[in-house]
């Protein structure tokens, strides 16, 4: 298995882009392929030891920056790493692309300009994974589409579906229903029906979930459209930063505090690691004809590698085959 990393795409590039493929093909045994500017990567991999490790450098003469608008580049930069990387998924000699670069760009390039679309998806999703107690939710779509119908929230449950299966492992994956109530009478009249067409999928739907119930065991894949979902992940993000300064904060605040900060040192850690998005990575574009994993412009080494392992994991599970089976069954 070859999984390409957009060697341009963190908001450091190239270091932690470069520091990732190199743990993933230390720690994961990975197969990667470096693809960007090739000066600056190998100015990166000299920094490491690499000896052994399975790391190939593909030159692409243009990046993408954050700035960027979606729409400019999908023509405009057709030598972007982004292109290329894709490109390479396209063409069968990768099976899986990952990027921490600017997801509209990712999104519009993978959609209109290299993999395009998985026959009868009307719309890909951008998807995320969040940790909680000890077991992964996939929140869908995190802001690929502001404006959504019922039958696009549909596919996007069969496909969050499909990817709880075949990457995640879970046999009978809960499909819910983001609302602002768990009644069925609540919501927006896109809510009650899409609410009406899940009922009538394969798919174990259960129903309106509320956003506190996200941090509950009520279900594994979450819906709304994208403009609410990616609302929801920023707050998230937003909450559980504010969560950890608030404690280093407190257990500075004096010499007893200190003390048994030092103490719980172990389970803040484990605390951290279980909450740190870092820790997943990244998660799939859903919906386009390869495997695409995008991760956090922040990302770091850590979770440039943990990209890597989500895009094998979905590769490995047959993710586009089964979407292409699963998205042409009845009543979706």
């Amino acid at each position: 298995m070859r999984i390409v990393v957009d060697a341009m795409g963190s908001d450091a590039c190239p270091a932690p882009d470069v520091a990732g493929a190199v743990l993933a093909a230390r720690e994961l045994g990975s197969a990667i392929l470096l693809v960007g500017d090739e000066k600056a990567i190998k100015a990166e991999l000299v920094k490491h030891h690499t000896v052994g490790l399975k790391i190939d450098v593909v030159h692409a003469a243009e990046t993408i920056a954050m700035t960027d608008k979606p729409s400019a580049v999908i023509k405009g930069k057709p030598q972007s790493s982004m292109h290329v990387g894709m490109n390479l998924v396209k063409d069968g000699q990768a099976d899986g692309f990952i990027s921490a670069g600017n997801t509209g760009a990712a999104l519009a390039i993978a959609m209109l300009a290299t993999l395009k679309r998985i026959p009868n998806v009307e719309r890909p999703a951008l998807s995320s994974i969040v940790r909680i107690g000890g077991r992964s939710v996939i929140l869908l779509d995190v802001g690929a589409n502001a404006d959504c119908k019922p039958e696009w929230l549909t596919q996007f449950a069969v496909m969050g579906s499909i990817y709880a299966r075949t990457a995640l492992g879970l046999a009978k994956p809960r499909i819910g229903l983001l609302s602002n109530g768990e009644e069925e009478g609540k919501g927006t009249a896109l809510i009650h029906k899409t609410a009406e067409l899940l009922q009538e999928t394969s798919l174990t739907f259960v129903g309106n979930i509320e956003p506190r119930e996200i941090f509950e065991d009520h279900a594994d894949v979450i819906v709304s459209d994208g403009f609410v979902g990616n609302i929801l992940i920023k707050s998230l993000e937003g909450a559980t930063s504010l969560l950890l300064n608030l404690i280093r904060r407190e257990i500075r605040s004096g010499p007893l505090s200190t003390l048994g900060g030092l103490l719980a040192r172990p389970a803040f850690n484990r605390v951290r690691k279980e909450i740190d998005p870092f820790e997943i990575g990244g998660a799939p574009l859903l919906g386009v004809n390869g495997v695409v994993i995008i991760g956090h412009g922040r990302s770091n080494d850590v979770a440039i590698k943990n990209c890597v392992r989500q895009a094998e994991k979905a590769a490995a599970g047959g993710l586009i085959d089964a979407i292409r089976e699963g998205i042409t069954q009845p009543k979706v």
